[in-house]
């Protein structure tokens, strides 16, 4: 039974911002600080135990230490760790992109799929995000369209606003435009086929790899699935709002203010990512940009301050 704080990997995409060494406090040496992977077990990107006595471990050596009793039950039915939360500051468009479903991630790519979940922390004025297509098309319309270059005619543009929420089934066409700031929940993977980017080249002076031909096989054609809207809850010392419960993560957003009693019972680890403010979680002071886990059978704990924070488990 632990509490501790999670020290990111980072992500320097050309498409990134500074927002998150600015603002959030990442310690960064990047120009662009794109994207912060705060849990992860990914090897691409692995987080780092920041507080105690296994501080320096990665969160998969800290778990192969522990035993896999530190996750809980509910993710005993998971070969490896089920999510990946991130922070990602998009400073201009992210490429046009869709994810693989577990079965074709697994056969093709070798690790899971991607369903995903974005909460906008923050947004420019008029910012905008791509989901799903405007109306049902074939695919030879698709097809035709990404080689002329006419998909975005047909892709739905949906204006954003601090607090909003997107579900992305794996499958769903979509894109994260300039000028957001979000925090992203999703599956264990990160594999990405790109089919559109705006004529982008990479650090190297050539166009970044498109994926089309996956992108053919796996892309849902039609518009995206609304995942549905739930009331905000209130309790003593904070309220809650569930944000989306799958089968791969169950997330809320909180704001505490006060004291908030939680609890991280046998069936799963808790993360709580700060937004903003300051809490103590037990006896870790986390502020805004930090993240905590706090490992399954800790049982009853308390987080207290004030704060917006995302709670997640599995």
């Amino acid at each position: 039974m632990a509490i501790f704080r999670l020290a990111p990997a980072f992500k320097d995409y050309l498409w990134g911002g500074t927002r998150l060494r600015d603002e959030y406090g990442k310690n960064c040496d990047f120009d662009k600080v794109a994207e912060s992977w705060e849990l992860s077990c990914h090897k691409d990107g692995p987080s780092v135990v920041a507080d105690g006595e296994d501080k320096g471990l990665t969160l998969r050596e800290y778990i192969e230490k522990h035993g896999k009793a530190v996750l809980g039950t509910d993710c005993e039915a998971f070969e490896d760790f089920p999510i990946l939360i991130k922070l990602i500051d998009a400073k201009d468009n992210l490429s046009v992109q869709v994810h693989p479903d577990n079965d074709y991630a697994q056969r093709v790519e070798g690790e899971y799929g991607k369903t995903e979940m974005w909460y906008i922390v923050d947004c420019d004025e008029g910012a905008e995000l791509l989901y799903g297509f405007k109306h049902e098309i074939s695919k030879e319309e698709f097809a035709e369209r990404i080689a002329n270059n006419t998909l975005l005619d047909v892709t739905n543009n949906v204006p954003v606003h601090k607090g909003d929420v997107f579900f992305i089934k794996a499958g769903t066409l979509h894109a994260i435009g300039k000028g957001i700031l979000i925090a992203e929940l999703q599956q264990n993977s990160n594999t990405t086929y790109r089919i559109y980017d705006y004529g982008r080249v990479g650090k190297d002076g050539k166009p970044r790899e498109l994926h089309v031909e996956k992108a053919k096989d796996v892309t849902k054609l039609a518009p995206a699935e609304q995942y549905p809207d739930s009331p905000v809850e209130k309790h003593e010392g904070y309220d809650s709002k569930l944000m989306a419960s799958c089968e791969y993560f169950t997330t809320y957003v909180m704001n505490v203010a006060g004291k908030a009693q939680l609890q991280a019972d046998e069936s799963s680890f808790n993360s709580l990512l700060i937004l903003e403010g300051e809490v103590t979680v037990g006896d870790i002071t986390a502020k805004k940009g930090d993240s905590v886990f706090i490992t399954a059978g800790t049982g009853a704990y308390t987080v207290e301050g004030k704060a917006q924070l995302v709670l997640t488990k599995v």
